[in-house]
């Protein structure tokens, strides 16, 4: 998920530096500099919010399969009788 941010950040931050220098006729070397350090820079930030997202998401995930676990050993502990029919 880091990967899919930070490509998506990064080629949106350098596709708006590009259209920003057509639109301003800025020189072609000063915008693909720019456009260049801006798809590092939100590269970056991207990978960060992946990552972010991903730990979150995992975090979550994990944390409502233990408490269905957690669930499941205390019905078990309480009807002992219906846990061995099954």
């Amino acid at each position: 998920m880091a990967h899919l941010y930070a490509g998506i950040l990064g080629l949106l931050a350098f596709l708006t530096c590009v259209t920003r220098g057509v639109i301003h006729g800025s020189a072609v070397g000063s915008v693909l500099g720019a456009a260049c350090l801006s798809v590092l820079a939100f590269g970056v930030v991207g990978y960060v919010i992946g990552w972010l997202a991903q730990w979150i998401v995992e975090d979550s995930v994990r944390g409502r399969i233990l408490a269905e676990l957690s669930a499941e050993d205390s019905a078990e502990v309480s009807h002992p009788a219906s846990a061995e029919a099954k």
